[in-house]
């Protein structure tokens, strides 16, 4: 039975893809004169954005991240809650589940990206990339929820859209299902793939 359901959430509870890509896109631009093309840029998604910078040689990340933030707010509109995610969150809710959320952004990024979305509310914990020093796919920001909040591996249910989502779920010993509405792969390691947020609630025993 799970009791804790923990989301990552980029391509999992919110659709930030269009704004990721393109504002890592006039980053880079602005930083090298060259235009890149988004889909050579989606191995950025999942990771942190320090993360992202350094596959690219980049190291001075601090400044260049505030650029890509400054960027991001201009797309701020192309940002979306997925259908069908707030009509599970009350559900799990209702069934007294904990909700949770271990995210690759910093909590400066989360908190003014995203604490205006009214799903907001349902979560009571929310590790962020800058409450560990390893990040996914490391299983440290999984087990970092997990000994904030008492939660023990069985009853732990983590659900991502990427390979790196995967493999922090495999690191910590916790079941993972891949969310097949903002995943681009449905090749990635999972026990779960629901093909929208409804389907979880089958493989939630309450």
């Amino acid at each position: 039975m799970y009791r804790h359901i923990v989301f990552d959430v980029d391509g999992t509870l919110i659709d930030t893809e269009y704004a990721v890509l393109h504002s890592f896109q006039d980053t880079l631009l602005l930083l090298t004169g060259k235009k890149i093309s988004t889909e050579e840029l989606t191995f950025a998604l999942g990771i942190t954005g320090e993360d992202a910078l350094n596959q690219l040689g980049i190291k001075d990340t601090s400044s260049v991240i505030e650029l890509w933030n400054k960027n991001m707010r201009r797309y701020a509109d192309t940002v979306s809650v997925f259908s069908g995610i707030t009509e599970l969150l009350e559900n799990l809710l209702r069934q007294n589940c904990k909700i949770g959320i271990v995210t690759s952004r910093t909590r400066e990024e989360f908190e003014h990206d995203l604490s205006h979305l009214p799903i907001n509310r349902f979560f009571e914990t929310i590790v962020c990339a800058d409450d560990t020093q390893a990040h996914k796919p490391d299983a440290a920001p999984l087990l970092k929820y997990m000994e904030s909040t008492g939660a023990e591996c069985g009853e732990t249910l983590y659900i991502g859209d990427s390979k790196y989502d995967s493999a922090c779920a495999e690191n910590a010993g916790v079941d993972f299902a891949l969310a097949l509405w903002g995943s681009h792969s449905r090749t990635i390691k999972a026990n779960y793939y629901p093909e929208k947020p409804a389907d979880l609630l089958s493989v939630i025993t309450f």
